[in-house]
């Protein structure tokens, strides 16, 4: 059902696509030592001791509507237009096509003709992605198999759980935004693998509300309707899901992606950074709420010096008891890092926002790409994998409404294309971006290895995801 938009809600969102995108003010890239913190193996074992001995209840946050067709971009790009770019990718497709999970899913003729090469390219392609065939290209992501482990054939979803179930937790839960239009195909196979492990798993699910959506709008600044002459929205980013996570009530929330995994035999380093990320908030929520209930400046010092919470602008702001315990007493998350090779997306970094300097994850969208913004952006030594430690509960043991620590002005602007028309329109801020722009913030370098995303099918023969 479409959200009907009134006149103000329109004029607002055409104020803000038609205005520059809302840019942050760099101070600095966050590094070791200086808002990163690098743990010891002894800090390690510690943090894990406490995670196990805490044994707080845990819910996994996953959003998992993308579409798998992006896994297939490359496929689409060269039946549509052929380059050497896609042509390489398309080859090593092929020559590897068999070390795909995926491939015990062809028929045996399609299986017998791709090896003998009596097959020709497009009927593969096609058999694959269309609807008639496997469908990948009409799935999300989460629906695609993405690991052979005999005698399974597993796609991420019914992974996250197999996976999560390693962490030695009695009470851990999971939370997945969908597309609910395959609701039924999900929980099918979640009750599948349930069946053969004779596990059962505490899963519940949420779709992102099409109240949410935004307004595109065209060159001139005027709403674009469709065919129907009904209004295009679109998505509004997954800051829109603050809501669904707000909703979860468990102590600790683990968030990821749902593509980063690794294969369920090169799992085990993941799964001891998910209760290290977890001890160390935990340890540093038991920490804040000794002082939180015992106000002293110079013990909140001693604290920041070992966690490296808060900046220089925000403790001289101290002037109060009730100062500590505001800055304290807020949601708080435990954000892993790792090394920045080149990857797209966000970075941790010191922000100036009117005068006080903060912790932010900061996406290249909001930085300003020339002058001194930019060569501080390309300062930045590690790189936002979405592995994040979060808690919702505050000092005093209440949940509190996450709504009240986004920052409503760091949204983003989109420039899309629709049926070849170009178009504008706002992404809210991001979850782990303006959504949590309020919240204390630690950072902690983790190993490359934990993260490995299927951005694409040819991910899929990295090794990280063979068994």
């Amino acid at each position: 059902m479409s959200h009907q938009f009134t006149e103000q809600e329109i004029n607002s969102q055409r104020e803000k696509v038609f205005n520059e995108n809302p840019s942050l003010e760099l101070v600095a890239a966050c590094k070791i030592g200086e808002g990163i913190l690098r743990l010891s193996d002894d800090e390690k074992a510690r943090y894990i001791d406490t995670y196990v001995h805490e044994n707080v209840p845990i819910s996994f946050f996953i959003p998992a509507s993308g579409s798998g067709s992006r896994m297939f971009e490359f496929l689409y790009e060269f039946l549509e237009e052929p380059n050497d770019e896609n042509r390489s990718k398309v080859e090593r497709f092929l020559n590897s096509i068999s070390d795909f999970a995926f491939f015990k899913q062809l028929p045996k003729d399609k299986q017998r003709a791709i090896k003998d090469q009596t097959i020709e390219f497009e009927e593969i392609v096609s058999f694959i992605l269309n609807k008639d065939g496997l469908g990948y290209g009409h799935l999300p992501k989460g629906l695609i198999p993405f690991h052979n482990n005999d005698p399974f054939i597993l796609n991420p979803f019914q992974e996250q759980l197999i996976q999560g179930a390693k962490l030695n937790n009695d009470k851990f839960s999971f939370h997945f935004t969908i597309q609910s239009a395959f609701e039924k195909e999900i929980r099918n196979g979640i009750e599948h693998i349930e069946g053969l492990s004779g596990t059962s798993y505490n899963v519940d699910f949420s779709e992102q509300s099409v109240q949410t959506n935004s307004i595109a709008f065209d060159e001139e600044k005027k709403v674009c309707f469709n065919e129907k002459n009904e209004l295009i929205t679109r998505p509004a980013g997954h800051g829109a899901l603050l809501s669904h996570l707000n909703a979860i009530d468990e102590e600790l929330v683990f968030i990821k992606n749902i593509d980063n995994l690794q294969h369920y035999k090169n799992s085990d380093l993941a799964i001891e950074t998910w209760k290290v990320l977890g001890g160390l908030l935990l340890d540093f929520k038991t920490e804040a709420k000794k002082i939180y209930e015992a106000p002293s400046v110079q013990a909140l010092l001693k604290l920041n010096e070992r966690f490296q919470v808060f900046s220089e602008s925000q403790l001289n702001g101290i002037k109060t008891d009730d100062c500590i315990k505001s800055l304290l007493n807020r949601p708080s998350r435990v954000c892993g890092m790792v090394k920045n090779e080149g990857q797209p997306g966000g970075g941790p970094f010191w922000v100036n926002d009117n005068g006080v300097v903060t912790k932010q994850i900061v996406e290249k969208a909001q930085i300003s790409m020339k002058g001194d913004q930019y060569r501080l952006m390309v300062q930045s030594t590690h790189f936002n994998p979405v592995m994040i430690a979060a808690s919702s509960i505050s000092l005093e043991g209440k949940k509190f409404d996450l709504t009240e620590f986004k920052d409503d002005s760091k949204f983003f602007v989109v420039r899309k294309k629709h049926h070849g028309k170009a178009i504008r329109f706002i992404e809210l801020p991001g979850l782990w971006n303006g959504s949590m722009s309020n919240w204390n913030t630690l950072f902690v370098e983790i190993p490359s290895e934990t993260f490995s995303p299927v951005k694409t099918v040819l991910d899929l023969l990295e090794e990280a995801h063979k068994g």
